[in-house]
């Protein structure tokens, strides 16, 4: 027997931006597979297990490759 994730709306901030991984088909509609803001998604995406918190975004300096170097001290 697997462990089961239970997972619902409060566990995000609801400006929080998560992923939707398979569409979730509600009365009021269809939500596709995407990127949503946790209010913006029904309460069964989240029971059903179908969000996924999004990885954190690397800084510009990591991405440009550019890193800093500290200066070298003399020696006399």
């Amino acid at each position: 027997m697997g462990l089961e994730r239970k997972m619902f709306r409060g566990m995000f901030a609801p400006s929080e931006v998560v992923q939707l991984k398979q569409p979730c088909f509600t009365p009021s509609g269809l939500f596709e597979p995407g990127k949503y803001k946790v209010a913006d998604l029904p309460d069964i995406a989240f029971e059903m297990g179908l969000v996924d918190r999004l990885p954190p975004v690397k800084g510009n300096n990591l991405e440009s490759g550019n890193s800093e170097t500290l200066p070298e001290k003399e020696s006399d």
